[in-house]
């Protein structure tokens, strides 16, 4: 759920903007904790006016994988 929302504002909005459309029963520290996971898996990245910006993109993973290139 959160990881839609993310994919989905990518950099239109902050991360207080956006834990604020998720269901109430989101609590901030999940959703903290959640987007440092995200963060250090390489799907998002953070920047310093607190926007999110969108790294993930399946598509160029399948063809690293498919050049033998090691993928984080």
């Amino acid at each position: 759920m959160i990881e839609q929302a993310l994919y989905r504002y990518r950099s239109d909005k902050t991360i207080t903007q956006i834990w604020r459309t998720l269901p109430k029963k989101v609590m901030w520290t999940t959703f903290t904790t959640t987007l440092r996971y995200l963060e250090y898996s390489g799907k998002i990245y953070l920047e310093k006016d607190k926007t999110v910006t969108w790294l993930w993109n399946p598509s160029v993973i399948e063809k690293l994988k498919k050049q033998h290139l090691m993928v984080r």
